[in-house]
């Protein structure tokens, strides 16, 4: 029981947490990023064999795409 109690004064003593990302740029955000997704998976569908440059641009679209479905569901208040 000493350290349920240890805890629960640590917790309260914590100070609240602060998002690195302010959240009110959040929509701005997850435009940008997915805006961009679909323009690399656009310039993928559309460019030359080129083994390499596929692999670089359906990577960066993949990353960004994730990132930016991420910050879209917490503009809506998912946070995931």
């Amino acid at each position: 029981m000493a350290d349920y109690e240890s805890v629960k004064l640590l917790h309260r003593s914590l100070p609240a947490f602060q998002p690195s990302i302010p959240v009110a740029l959040l929509p701005y955000l997850a435009f940008t990023l997915l805006s961009t997704t679909f323009a690399l998976t656009f310039w993928f569908s559309t460019m030359p064999k080129n083994v390499p440059l596929e692999t670089l641009t359906a990577s960066l679209a993949s990353v960004l795409g994730g990132f930016g479905v991420v910050a879209l569901f917490c503009t809506v208040g998912v946070y995931v």
